[in-house]
């Protein structure tokens, strides 16, 4: 092959086989599709129901749990009660002085 348009024929083929190839491959022809009513099983159903049976039990255990304190103010309720302290602004010169920023 001494023509360069030869060349370049060849080039443009090769990376077409090579992509095309790449396509083939990740398609992947050979595993078989599945099936719909092979896919759909009763095992992950049935856990997803006993799963969401035991979140409403505790969401009810909770929700009675926070009844019964509704009457005492909660911790969170107290902090967010109290008020911050105030801000003082100073204007003294500072002591030291960084150099760093």
């Amino acid at each position: 092959m001494s023509s360069s348009v030869a060349r370049l024929y060849a080039l443009a083929a090769a990376v077409c086989v090579f992509f095309l190839a790449w396509a083939v491959i990740a398609a992947r022809p050979w595993q078989p599709e599945p099936s719909v009513a092979a896919s759909v099983s009763t095992a992950p159903s049935a856990e997803l129901d006993a799963q969401r049976r035991r979140i409403e039990r505790k969401a009810a255990r909770l929700e009675r749990l926070l009844s019964a304190q509704a009457g005492s103010p909660t911790p969170v309720a107290a902090v967010e009660a109290s008020s911050p302290p105030p801000v003082q602004v100073v204007d003294a010169i500072p002591v030291a002085q960084s150099g760093s920023s």
